[in-house]
């Protein structure tokens, strides 16, 4: 018998497969249409219900030769050591939740949803694995792969921007539609749709985990795909961070000794106006710089299209709009204390 503690091992890395695989089940709850954010279960409500242990009869053994991959799948990259433990589960207790396919109009089936079953099942060299087959156009297959992706923590920011790119081409979403339908902030799908416009290579370092999203958005700002991997390579080399990556970059964009003076006084700036810039980043989904004067100061705003300034125009107006509204409420409120009206 083998040693109790690499067997205890071996069980756990098992357990912990198939208790991820069980956090992952379809779920169908209510007959209201809702969200695609809110999971799989509300773009499959309309197609029939899939339970957490679906029924027998609605599950077949499917060939794993028959199963072709599927073409939308915006994941490329696949952790090799999460596939093996999930192939050793699949040796020690089979396969315990099916995948999801549809059937071709020729022979064979597309695979929905279960990629990552469906990979570690041929891996241990199963001839079959289990699966529901459901009827989806190819819409629904698209934002079905996509999500079931998007709920992964691991999954490559690229991937992500790819799969927003083609939802938006092939199914003529927009950025506002894709938001309402995935349960994402718009300026969330903006600036993750931005990093496409990165040079191959800047792309690939992102995709490698070299650069962190944070680190590649200030590269945006140069046009030269040299420029931006020599930018990139020195973020590299140098671990800066986002905030003196985006420096270094103005650094990179100064033509005159002018910007010089402002840049020194802009490092020196007070902690307070550092935190201002933080907070109006945050809430309009893009860089935001102040730029303090010995007369006037400036506050700059990065957008990279003009459906990027219509969203931004449109933070700042409804913002604008609830502070107006709040301050009529408190002048009605000092009126009715001192018996006059606004």
């Amino acid at each position: 018998m083998g040693s109790p503690s690499l067997y205890t091992t071996k069980a756990q890395r098992a357990q912990k497969a198939i208790d991820s695989l069980q956090r992952r089940s379809l779920t169908v709850a209510g007959k209201t249409r809702g969200g695609l954010g809110k999971g799989l279960g509300a773009l499959l409500q309309d197609n029939a219900s899939v339970s957490r242990v679906p029924d027998k009869d609605l599950v077949q053994e499917i060939s794993v030769d028959d199963i072709q991959a599927n073409r939308y799948q915006p994941r490329h990259d696949f952790d090799e050591i999460s596939l093996r433990e999930l192939e050793e589960s699949i040796r020690s207790y089979g396969i315990l939740q099916p995948i999801l396919v549809r059937k071709l109009p020729q022979d064979g089936y597309e695979l929905i949803a279960g990629e990552r079953r469906l990979r570690a099942a041929r891996q241990a060299n199963q001839k079959s694995i289990p699966a529901i087959v459901r009827e989806f156009n190819d819409a629904q297959i698209s934002e079905i792969a996509l999500i079931e992706n998007i709920q992964r923590e691991d999954l490559n920011v690229l991937d992500e921007a790819r799969a927003y790119e083609r939802l938006m081409k092939e199914f003529n979403h927009t950025q506002e539609t894709l938001a309402n339908k995935l349960g994402r902030s718009r300026s969330h799908i903006a600036n993750i749709l931005r990093l496409l416009k990165l040079s191959p290579k800047v792309q690939e370092f992102i995709s490698n985990g070299i650069l962190s999203m944070g680190q590649a958005k200030p590269l945006l700002a140069l046009d030269d795909p040299e420029l931006q991997l020599a930018a990139a390579e020195k973020i590299q080399n140098e671990e800066l961070s986002s905030r003196q990556a985006e420096a270094l970059v103005k650094r990179m964009l100064k033509t005159s000794p002018e910007p010089e003076k402002k840049e020194n006084v802009s490092n020196n700036q007070a902690p307070y106006l550092r935190e201002a810039e933080d907070k109006l980043t945050e809430f309009l989904g893009t860089q935001v710089k102040i730029t303090p004067g010995k007369r006037k100061s400036r506050i700059q705003i990065d957008f990279y299209s003009e459906e990027d300034l219509t969203r931004i125009l449109e933070s700042l107006i409804k913002s604008s709009e609830d502070a107006k509204q709040i301050m009529i409420n408190k002048l009605r409120s000092v009126s009715r204390q001192k018996n006059f009206t606004v």
